[in-house]
């Protein structure tokens, strides 16, 4: 992931926040997004030179990670692959589902291209079911308005429930806006409401009845509506991932029995 002087140079000169690393972090905060975005540009910009990459455990994932403050508190941004979906059909998209769920970042930021706002708003609406904290970043609004497209921001964020900042983050556009954004739905400050699909009646139902038994097996740790959608889904991730957490909870690990089917 290299650095240029259009993806950084503007963001790291700005007044507001500043890439000082200090050794606590007060809040996380997730990038996610559709590739050809801009998320990297964005990420560039925001934590400057002050980043490391890797790769994600047990995966060739490429794993990147810096850091920025705002207001005296710091902020470690984690740049999750680009990926389209959230089913776990590939390794960059279960890496980034994961991240998401267990992770349990204070703000996750989409990032969407303005040029191509519905195709980028699937993954946006796949994010809203795992967590609420969420901040809609519309990049590359230059090129939509070289293109004559014209964006309803307010419209938009009424209707999705989540704050919408627009960017270009290539020439630090916007970044100022986007970094308190994010600071006030990390600090609760501002409270979302994301718009939330509803299925057919049948699934409605099934999660319904679902949701309480999740909730009695695992507690208010998790989100037991994306949990029932998946367990719905007979998602083979989400279920082996819950019978190992009920292994842990239950001591078979320590005691080397075996999860319960």
């Amino acid at each position: 992931m290299g650095l240029t002087y259009q993806s950084c140079s503007i963001g790291v000169t700005k007044e507001s926040f500043s890439k000082r690393r200090t050794s606590g972090v007060d809040y996380t905060v997730a990038l996610a997004g559709n590739p050809n975005t801009g998320k990297s540009t964005v990420f560039n910009a925001l934590t400057g030179l002050n980043q490391h990459t890797g790769n994600w455990p047990g995966k060739t994932v490429l794993y990147a990670e810096g850091m920025y403050t705002y207001k005296e508190n710091t902020f470690k941004l984690v740049d999750l692959p680009g990926t389209y979906s959230l089913m776990a059909n590939s390794p960059e998209e279960q890496v980034a589902r994961d991240f998401l769920y267990t992770g349990r970042p204070h703000t996750t930021v989409v990032v969407v291209d303005a040029t191509c706002l519905e195709r980028n708003l699937n993954l946006a609406l796949q994010v809203f079911e795992i967590t609420s904290r969420v901040v809609l970043c519309v990049n590359l609004i230059d090129e939509a308005k070289r293109k004559k497209i014209v964006i309803d921001m307010d419209s938009l964020a009424g209707k999705l429930g989540v704050p919408v900042v627009t960017t270009a983050a290539r020439d630090g556009y916007g970044l100022d806006t986007l970094v308190s954004t994010i600071a006030d739905v990390a600090a609760g400050r501002v409270k979302t409401t994301p718009f939330m699909i509803k299925y057919k009646d049948v699934i409605e139902d099934a999660v319904q009845k679902l949701e309480p038994k999740i909730k009695m097996l695992l507690g208010d740790e998790f989100n037991t509506r994306w949990l029932a959608l998946r367990l719905l889904d007979k998602d083979q991730v989400v279920i082996s991932a819950v019978k190992q957490h009920l292994a842990r909870k239950n001591g078979f690990a320590a005691t080397g029995g075996e999860a319960p089917a």
